[in-house]
């Protein structure tokens, strides 16, 4: 489902560039969850924004689907974000004058009645959000802000997910909760590279690879 091969991200840096990523490639699988874990820095969440169309690498090439995305024009390439992956930001991005209810729905491109609305109310009563689904962001905990984002990234019934930092804004029994949605997924057919420094992230993983320094250090 996605392919990265030999791919890098080099910044400028004030004392000469920075090597964020250095010659990384994976094979993430429908039907699996791979967890990539290391310390903050290593290069985790730079690898997850070039996976998901939102950082061009210096060097390399990531294909999803077939797809060479850094080959494809900027509309394809928003296409497939908007169908065939969802992502899953450490930062929410919310929108603060909408619900939960309708952020998750603007997950969809262009017509929001193509929300299948079976799926957003199974998504909103798996991830405990039913009672907060006429609620703005600010009026949620960062924990339920963290859920509404996994429903958002779900609710296209995406091919691949891309998710940073999913429990890092969780105690255990909502991490538990998030990780095994993404299990689920995965059990239905879908693909999951996740990032995250939390090993319990791993514990939930097909497939669980350490990070350092930009470099694939170890499998687990």
């Amino acid at each position: 489902m996605l392919k990265i091969d030999h791919v890098k991200k080099v910044f400028r840096g004030p004392e000469g560039p920075i090597n964020a990523v250095d010659t990384v490639s994976l094979r993430i699988s429908s039907g699996e969850v791979t967890a990539i874990h290391g310390p903050s820095g290593c290069g985790k969440t730079t690898l997850l924004l070039m996976a998901g169309t939102l950082l061009h690498p210096t060097e390399g090439s990531v294909a999803i689907a077939d797809h060479d995305v850094y080959k494809c024009s900027s509309e394809k390439q928003a296409s497939l974000r908007g169908t065939q992956i969802g992502l899953v930001f450490q930062r929410f991005h919310l929108v603060p004058y909408l619900s939960v209810v309708e952020n998750i729905r603007a997950a969809s491109v262009g017509d929001t009645q193509s929300i299948d609305p079976d799926r957003c109310e199974q998504l909103l009563e798996t991830l405990n959000l039913g009672h907060r689904r006429s609620h703005l962001p600010s009026a949620l905990s960062t924990g339920e802000r963290q859920r509404t984002v996994v429903a958002r990234a779900l609710v296209n019934e995406p091919q691949l997910l891309l998710a940073d930092e999913p429990t890092g804004n969780l105690d255990e029994r909502n991490a538990d909760l998030v990780m095994s949605t993404m299990r689920n997924f995965a059990g239905r057919g879908g693909a999951v590279l996740a990032v995250s420094h939390d090993p319990r992230a791993t514990e939930y993983a097909d497939i669980s690879l350490g990070m350092d320094e930009g470099r694939i250090v170890e499998n687990g």
